[in-house]
């Protein structure tokens, strides 16, 4: 006899419940097995890019798809800042592989040790992306000195006076102290140029530039005579030494405020000049007289091609305070860059005086220049005692066999 009851079919609804949770069971234990594969590294490294620009609604942020893009991102590497990461990755070329960089990517540099001051690096790479940057430019000067040169690049806009006023024209500007507004003074204990101009009275302390921002004094009188127990070279003799018009540009190192680029800038030579912000604002004041500022510290691979340059200067800047091996790499760098018969200017490199024989004339000598002027004299400045000595040069890299 057949059952009264027929036998129940199996719910569609029910079934296609078991087959949702089945699929996120799945999709949970996989995303849990694989979680340190790149893909995953690849999207940690973009949520937190993304992260930093969330302020940012004008430009889009554009990341690489992760199957195009060579990444190289190391896991110690996730603790350095995501706008540093962004900046210092693997880029693909756009257009594929280059002859030129011999790779499909580019890589954009930043000084090694950057890396070496973490925190440093994550205050001077934090601001809102297309922005202002933050007010700090003793942070990223800290950061030069201590060898992350060059700096990584910033996509922040910087801090400038918002009553700027035009710099003099030139040639008025060569010789005229320029606007205060023309600085932001926020990284200097002054604040005004005026206060700058009279240290020299108030300032107690030793300082070799302490009055160089009084342009109508010390400066005004430089290079201009020969004088100091011959420790002083003219421009003008300098210049004598080479056929008229064949020193036509060059480089300062440790200028100043770039009174010597002006003195050359009057004879129709350009002159850059290296310079760093050290308490006070000599970058911008070189500027405003109308000569070119390298913002480079003494430590950095200079940025010419070899034998390109008529003529480098330095004074004081290279003298005994850095070690005698890297010492021996920049004259070495300036050796590079200057051409065959341009002329190495060593004005008053100073050191103790058993140095000079021991240490500095022998290490000098091995560079390889022909000596043109070599004058060595007492340094008396900072007392009798302390037995220092100058050493002004004319030096010049042979014309024929200079390799």
């Amino acid at each position: 006899m057949d059952s009264p009851h027929k036998p129940r079919s199996f719910s569609p609804n029910l079934f296609f419940f078991f087959l949702l949770v089945s699929s996120n069971l799945l999709t949970f234990f996989i995303s849990n097995t694989f979680k340190h594969s790149s893909c995953y590294l690849y999207q940690q490294t973009y949520n937190a890019i993304s992260t930093a620009s969330s302020l940012n609604t004008d430009i889009p942020l554009v990341v690489e798809p992760a199957e195009t893009r060579d990444d190289d991102i190391q896991e110690s590497d996730l603790d350095l800042p995501s706008e540093f990461r962004a900046f210092a990755s693997p880029h693909k070329l756009p257009f594929g592989f280059s002859t030129n960089f011999d790779s499909d990517n580019i890589i954009p540099p930043v000084g090694h040790p950057c890396t070496r001051f973490p925190d440093l690096l994550r205050r001077y790479m934090s601001y809102r992306v297309n922005g202002s940057c933050p007010d700090d430019e003793i942070l990223g000067q800290k950061l030069l000195l201590k060898g992350c040169e060059p700096l990584p690049r910033r996509r922040c806009r910087p801090a400038a006076q918002q009553e700027y006023v035009e710099p003099y024209p030139l040639p008025e500007s060569l010789w005229t102290t320029p606007s205060d507004s023309s600085v932001v003074w926020t990284a200097y204990t002054c604040k005004t140029y005026e206060c700058l101009i009279n240290r020299v009275k108030s300032q107690k302390s030793f300082d070799d530039c302490k009055d160089c921002f009084d342009l109508n004094g010390r400066e005004k009188r430089r290079w201009l005579s020969t004088k100091g127990a011959g420790l002083d070279f003219s421009i003008d003799e300098v210049l004598a030494v080479k056929k008229p018009g064949t020193i036509r540009i060059g480089l300062d190192i440790g200028g100043g405020v770039a009174t010597f680029a002006v003195r050359m800038r009057e004879r129709n030579i350009t002159i850059l000049t290296t310079s760093m912000n050290l308490n006070g604002p000599f970058n911008t004041f070189i500027a405003s007289r109308g000569v070119i500022p390298l913002y480079i510290s003494i430590s950095q691979r200079l940025p010419f091609f070899d034998n390109t340059l008529d003529i480098v200067h330095s004074m004081h800047v290279l003298s005994n305070w850095i070690p005698s091996t890297l010492l021996h790499f920049l004259l070495f760098d300036i050796y590079r860059v200057l051409r065959p018969g341009g002329l190495f200017w060593l004005d008053h490199f100073f050191c103790v005086g058993e140095q000079f024989e021991q240490v500095y004339a022998p290490l000098i000598e091995s560079i390889g220049f022909n000596k043109v002027k070599w004058v060595v004299g007492r340094k008396l400045d900072r007392g009798p005692e302390l037995n220092e000595m100058y050493l002004s040069a004319l030096l010049e890299k042979p014309l024929k066999n200079s390799w």
